[in-house]
């Protein structure tokens, strides 16, 4: 049987044999007493690498990101987000659900916001209207095509944010990969945000897990709501192991996804119905546009799946490429090659 190329998303790899070896010999203990040693090292590891005091391990991105908007909130505020971020589009209406919280949705430039935007939107101290909490960004932007938010953006807003009695999360779902490519530490990152989300089962090809990481009391707050959330988990230190791995091992080797992204752009460039931008591809994520094609986005996406390539449409017309772990150079240039047989 022919092997399927996978581009659909950087979620899809697989644990390497050396991450299943390190995750069948972690040490565990039982995490929701505080007791798995594998759990406490990477919260550990994490929270300094984001220059923070705490961090909590988590299944997922979205009960990540839900669970920091839950513990800045009260029912009833108003978060101001991207209106393209994750935490607005695809976590299923948790902020709503959970919360009790509104979003105040903003159009940035592929995902990215200025402050003075944000500065407009805060609302006045008025019974008639919410009360504006908290500032939501997403770095690197997946629906801006993994674009990396410039770090002096993220430091104007964080210091609007406290001038005005406001908290920041950021969600940093693909983090490493902005910090791998624009040569900025976690650290750097993570000073301009009370709170960060950090995923290892995307860019670094772990099989599970998400950390939430800030202040001691903000993540006491945060295991509290763990807890409610169903998200506990005891003998979690085989999943954490990967973590670790990955950080030891993957961070590094970001750098071949975001060359190999680039070679995606190039390539589709030279199909004349694409509409493409390869100067925004800045890290893993390849946005493109079919329009002007015989196809619509769903369509193609079946027709390069009879050409063993999976890719994800964007609705009617876009399609959204990523590579990782498992994407080789030798992937991309058979990928390119099946895109210009469907397309021609």
């Amino acid at each position: 049987m022919k092997s399927l190329i996978d581009l659909r998303s950087d979620t899809v790899t697989r644990p390497t044999p050396a991450m299943r070896k390190a995750m069948s010999e972690a040490e565990v203990g039982d995490d929701v007493f505080g007791e798995d040693p594998t759990v406490n090292a990477l919260q550990e590891r994490v929270a300094q690498s984001l220059g923070k005091e705490a961090a909590l391990f988590v299944p997922s991105g979205t009960m990540a990101n839900q669970l920091a908007i839950k513990a800045h909130t009260q029912p009833g505020d108003e978060v101001i987000i991207e209106a393209t971020s994750h935490p607005y589009n695809f976590e299923g209406g948790a902020g709503a659900v959970l919360s009790g919280i509104q979003f105040y949705c903003l159009k940035g430039g592929r995902g990215i916001l200025d402050a003075s935007q944000i500065e407009e939107t805060i609302r006045p101290d008025d019974h008639h209207f919410p009360v504006t909490r908290l500032v939501c960004l997403e770095n690197t932007h997946n629906r801006g095509g993994g674009a990396i938010y410039p770090i002096e953006k993220m430091a104007e807003i964080y210091r609007l944010a406290k001038s005005k009695g406001l908290l920041v999360h950021l969600d940093g779902a693909r983090l490493w990969n902005a910090s791998v490519a624009a040569g900025i530490s976690p650290h750097e990152y993570g000073q301009w945000a009370d709170s960060v989300s950090v995923c290892l089962s995307k860019g670094l090809g772990a099989p599970i897990g998400s950390l939430v990481a800030g202040s001691k009391i903000f993540i006491d707050r945060v295991h509290r709501f763990r807890k409610m959330f169903g998200g506990g988990m005891r003998q979690v230190g085989i999943i954490a192991s990967a973590g670790l791995y990955a950080l030891d091992h993957h961070i590094e080797r970001l750098k071949e996804d975001h060359l190999n992204a680039k070679r995606l752009a190039l390539g589709l460039k030279e199909i004349t119905s694409v509409s493409i931008h390869p100067e925004h591809v800045e890290t893993n994520i390849v946005i493109f546009d079919v329009s002007q094609t015989a196809l619509t986005a769903p369509q193609l996406s079946e027709a390069m799946k009879r050409n063993s390539v999976l890719i994800h449409a964007f609705g009617k017309t876009q399609i959204r490429l990523v590579t990782h772990l498992d994407i080789s150079k030798e992937d991309v240039e058979t990928a390119l090659k099946a895109f210009k047989k469907v397309l021609s």
